[in-house]
């Protein structure tokens, strides 16, 4: 018997059931009777915990509308300023007392006695934030909060012509599947050339984010913000010398694999030299896949897909269907990427992406997809706080959607080949991720060690990482200009710091959970949706644990991994 996805939204018992978020005016009254109400019991405190609960879940999924409203039309400046407007009016209001119903909460005799088990990770974030909170970082973080989305407003703009027709690189890249050399080579050059143009807006933007963070760092009384932020994300379980390990293990025993996919790429090409715009093309009269046309189609394609996995997993999207919370397609003007954007309040999510009728498309929805059913099984819990799951989980969530969904993409391909072709693609991007991931994350280790470093010095490291965990089966004589400002089209190094390292640790826990589901698909399953289900409430050990994982980032655990991956892409690649 499978939970219904019949999610509903938060009965408020706290504010006006039509209270919508305007000013600061109208919700600070809130707030300020949170702050002074007394607490003579463990029944007024508890009452007073699911008060904050609804409160933050109101607060939270109106800032949510608001970034969601401003990626779908970045054109749109009204938008765009009733974003900006929740970053610098109401949010550094917000942290204000956000600090005194911590402390409030921390300094409560009644605190003790609720159920310790339960409440453990929640009070441990509570005291990570007492512990930073700095009056003098509230206005940096708000103007944070608005340059970080430049990097969209700048990104959103970048178009090129193709064939007379003008496309975002999104939909440009389509091109690089092209059997036509010369064409994939042509648009290659076209859209570096149109991200250099932007290179000395990225710089500046980039510059001026690394500096404000170090400064927060340096008011909460740490070294750098790396320190700062790995306390900031509640990184409890790993410490940085974990992500060096991570890093060497992936030079060990993941690049030969990278190496060997793009043998067997340039192999069948038969190219004598493999360039970057050929590692997505395929040989002469073999057409791109062509797995949906719309986004409509993508919808309806990914819920057959869901039906046949689990359900429950497509009722998920149905529901949010049916609440319009999907905007698919890529479209000039649209914010580059792909969200699930959980809403505290309703429950259902929202799913923002840039679909252009490509196989990278179907491993983005049913992602994101991933990540959706994660934020319906997190909804039932008692207190926002609750929902609130370490990054490392919730991308297993979606990680492991992307391969348990495998065995049912017949939904979108109606030949054996092409379906086999779509496998291998899907594993050989699980694979070829890693150095990327291992890339952005030394490189930020090494940008925020060195906080006042120049643009050459950046460029000189980046090229440094870049070349450590190159492939060399990939020929790019001539392109360092281009390679220099990779890191650029990298969202999160503008939008969220040093959340990407959270790909590789879930990687290996989807690579465990599908291991997992090639001998028993249901216990696989169960797993899954057990550990989906305790939110942010245990450890990430114990939510590993409870997923059937190990929370490892050993290399000899690493190797293990990959040799069951290569073992299922050697099935595939020699059948």
């Amino acid at each position: 018997m499978h939970p219904k996805a019949a999610i509903q939204k938060i009965p408020r018992k706290l504010l006006p059931a039509d209270f919508t978020v305007t000013d600061w005016q109208s919700l600070e009254p809130y707030f300020k009777e949170l702050t002074e109400r007394p607490l003579n019991s463990k029944t007024d405190l508890e009452n007073w915990l699911a008060d904050l609960s609804e409160l933050e879940a109101v607060v939270s999924e109106d800032a949510c509308w608001r970034q969601i409203k401003m990626t779908c039309d970045t054109t749109d400046k009204s938008l765009e300023e009733a974003f900006t407007y929740f970053c610098m009016a109401i949010q550094p209001q917000l942290q204000q007392y956000a600090d005194l119903l911590n402390k409030k909460l921390i300094h409560c005799p009644y605190t003790t006695e609720l159920d310790q088990e339960a409440y453990h990770t929640y009070l441990r974030s509570v005291k990570k934030s007492i512990e930073l909170f700095r009056e003098e970082n509230i206005p940096i973080l708000a103007e944070l909060s608005v340059l970080q989305q430049q990097y969209g407003a700048i990104a959103g703009k970048m178009t090129v012509e193709v064939e007379g027709q003008e496309y975002t690189l999104q939909q440009a890249a389509k091109f690089l599947e092209h059997s036509n050399r010369s064409i994939r080579e042509s648009v290659y050059y076209k859209i570096q050339e149109r991200r250099k143009q932007d290179e000395q807006a990225m710089h500046d933007l980039y510059s001026t984010l690394v500096s404000k963070r170090h400064q927060i760092a340096i008011n909460a009384g740490f070294d750098n913000y790396r320190d700062y932020k790995f306390k900031e994300l509640g990184r409890f379980d790993y410490t940085k010398e974990d992500c060096f390990q991570f890093h060497q293990a992936v030079k060990q025993y993941v690049l030969p694999l990278v190496n060997e996919i793009y043998e067997r790429k340039k192999h069948k090409l038969a190219l004598d030299s493999l360039k970057p715009w050929d590692t997505e093309a395929e040989p002469a009269g073999t057409l791109p896949l062509k797995p949906f046309s719309t986004g409509e189609e993508l919808y309806e394609k990914t819920v057959k897909c869901f039906d046949q996995l689990n359900p429950f997993f497509a009722d998920c999207l149905r529901k949010m269907k049916a609440l319009n919370h999907f905007d698919l397609e890529s479209r000039k003007g649209k914010a580059p990427g792909g969200y699930n954007c959980p809403l505290a309040e309703s429950g259902a999510p929202f799913i923002f992406m840039n679909a252009a009728g490509q196989m990278s498309d179907v491993t983005t929805m049913v992602h994101e997809g991933g990540h959706a059913v994660h934020s319906f099984l997190a909804h039932p819990l008692k207190l926002s706080a609750f929902k609130e799951y370490p990054m490392e989980i919730a991308e297993v969530a979606s990680m492991a959607m992307e391969l348990f969904s495998m065995d049912h993409w017949q939904a979108f391909f109606d030949n054996d080949a092409d379906l086999k072709r779509a496998k291998e693609h899907q594993l050989e991007r699980t694979i070829t991720i890693f150095p990327w991931i291992a890339i952005i994350d030394q490189f930020q280790h090494w940008v925020y060690e060195n906080p006042t470093h120049t643009v050459e010095a950046r460029t000189t490291e980046w090229m440094r990482i870049l070349n450590d965990f190159s492939t060399n089966s990939i020929d790019y004589t001539g392109l360092d200009a281009f390679r220099q400002i990779g890191w650029q089209r990298q969202l999160h190094l503008f939008e969220v710091p040093f959340y990407y390292i959270e790909y590789g640790i879930a990687q290996l826990g989807a690579i465990g959970l599908w291991m997992q589901y090639k001998q028993n698909p249901e216990q696989a399953l169960n797993n899954y949706m057990a550990a989906l289900s305790l939110g942010g409430t245990k450890t990430l050990p114990e939510l590993y644990k409870t997923a059937g994982l190990e929370f490892n980032l050993t290399p000899a655990y690493i190797k293990t991994l990959m040799e069951f991956v290569k073992s299922e892409m050697d099935q595939i690649t020699q059948a």
